[in-house]
């Protein structure tokens, strides 16, 4: 298990233990946590953008072209972002925080 921090626009934090290989959507919907993910994780769309602090970003792989496609249609795009559904929950990744953004692109 490795323990994610979420943190949404609110301040409301989550601190949850999560199985090594997991999705970070997998994780957030199956501890309650406020990340939409209106595609199910299937790559097409931008609902579930998370922040990242910069120390865990540079942990991950690079994003892929499908990915960085889908996160230009993200709402408050930062330079550490990527999509929930495209971060694989490792080790190495223990004690992460993940901001989620105060809206998506689907929302009015």
């Amino acid at each position: 298990m490795t323990k994610i921090v979420f943190i949404t626009s609110d301040d409301t934090k989550y601190e949850v233990d999560v199985p090594v290989g997991t999705s970070i959507l997998e994780a957030a919907h199956s501890n309650g946590v406020p990340l939409e993910g209106a595609c199910e994780g299937s790559l097409a769309c931008s609902t579930c953008h998370v922040i990242l602090e910069e120390a865990y970003y540079k942990k991950l792989p690079e994003a892929e072209e499908d990915e960085e496609d889908m996160l230009d249609l993200a709402f408050g795009l930062t330079p550490t972002s990527r999509l929930g559904c495209q971060i694989i929950v490792a080790e190495n990744l223990e004690g992460m925080v993940l901001r989620i953004p105060s809206k998506t692109r689907n929302e009015d």
